[in-house]
């Protein structure tokens, strides 16, 4: 491979990991070509992307990016899997396809929102529901709780307002 091909390739390695908000290295070894491209398309239906690096020249990418340090992890055949904010549903793909080909590829570790994230953490992360689903849930929870305290409020001021008239009524009575 010429120099400008690898000064090409390891930008677009720097470009691919600075922009990605998730980030699992991965050990495949043992995936033939046909595995590797349904491995691929199975992330790329979830939007995920799956790449195959060369790890020198991940390692040169990674030099100048703001992440924590995995160098350490490029070791024999190293799969990038590159996802944006929610991390679960390509960790949930990795871990599926894992289950159906003989427990291959391997996640040696990831990045998540520029911290490292060990193995069993992404484990973890593949039993949770997708980020949207954990957001609707949450905005559910606190669309419940502000309805109880509208209620509560609404209650104090019928309560007030109730009060108010019995000391208007109870002055009238005096007045009389």
């Amino acid at each position: 491979m010429r120099i400008e091909q690898k000064k090409q390739i390891t930008q677009e390695i720097a470009a691919d990991l600075g922009g990605a908000v998730t980030i699992y290295l991965t050990d495949f070894t043992g995936l033939n070509v046909g595995q590797m491209g349904e491995l691929r398309a199975r992330l790329k239906e979830s939007g995920a992307d799956f790449r195959v690096v060369k790890n020198t020249l991940a390692l040169r990418a990674l030099e100048d990016l703001e992440l924590p340090d995995i160098g350490g992890h490029f070791t024999g055949p190293t799969g990038l899997v590159l996802a944006g904010e929610d991390p679960a549903t390509p960790a949930k793909v990795v871990r599926d396809f894992a289950k159906e080909h003989d427990q291959k590829p391997v996640v040696k570790i990831g990045v998540v929102d520029r911290r490292q994230v060990l193995p069993a953490e992404i484990a973890k992360m593949a039993d949770l529901p997708p980020r949207d689903q954990l957001l609707a849930s949450i905005a559910g929870g606190l669309t419940a709780s502000v309805g109880g305290i509208a209620g509560a409020l609404a209650a104090v001021i019928r309560d007030i307002a109730y009060l108010v008239e019995e000391v208007a009524k109870k002055g009238e009575a005096a007045q009389d």
